[in-house]
């Protein structure tokens, strides 16, 4: 047989594999609507004195989730009212995470506080080949200050329909989404962004 024939048959096997792997995953993942509490599925209530509607889009409410960060602390992203919030969805592996992260260390310890801005970087744990070792490995080696919740679960990434990373989703102080970014940000488009907050 030809080599080139024997290259695309090895190929076609490896892409295979990883088809049924990633399908296999899928399959054993837990439901968003899991009854832990951890979501809040898209068209639920918010709050019983809020008429927004919950979803990905401009305007709504995001689904509300609970995570526990790198440090241990419990983060809710409904406790985040009243502040701008960046939520970023990331992983140490992502090339354009990493030129992204330096620029977001940057900002936050420069403007949080002054701009009343948090930063929830959501890593996407269950795609971390060496899970949460890589993530500290990471934090330490770009010196990260802002809070790094840990989506051990995959549950939060897929609600928020995460399919390219980085992906940012800028909220106002009510909670609700300004704009979506898939891709990476600098510091000055961060600015940018955030002064477009209210």
């Amino acid at each position: 047989m030809n080599k080139k024939v024997i290259g695309y048959i090895i190929a076609a096997l490896v892409i295979g594999s990883m088809i049924a792997i990633m399908v296999n995953n899928n399959l054993n993942k837990p439901d968003p609507i899991d009854t832990s509490g951890t979501i809040v599925a898209a068209g639920g209530n918010p709050s019983e004195d809020e008429d927004l509607e919950v979803g990905l889009q401009q305007g709504n409410l995001p689904p509300d989730f609970e995570l526990e960060t790198l440090d241990g602390e419990m983060v809710k992203l409904s406790d985040m009212k009243g502040k701008k919030v960046v939520l970023n969805f990331w992983a140490t592996w992502c090339p354009p995470c990493k030129a992204e992260m330096p620029h977001m260390e940057n900002y936050y310890s420069n403007n949080a506080e002054k701009e009343n801005v948090e930063i929830l970087s959501v890593n996407l744990t269950t795609g971390e080949n060496r899970g949460v070792k890589a993530v500290q490995e990471f934090v330490d080696a770009y010196e990260l200050t802002f809070k790094i919740p840990l989506d051990e679960e995959g549950i939060v990434g897929e609600t928020y329909q995460v399919y390219s990373i980085p992906t940012t989703f800028m909220l106002n102080t009510d909670g609700t989404i300004s704009q979506k970014i898939v891709g990476p940000m600098d510091e000055a488009i961060m600015e940018q962004l955030i002064a477009e907050l209210y």
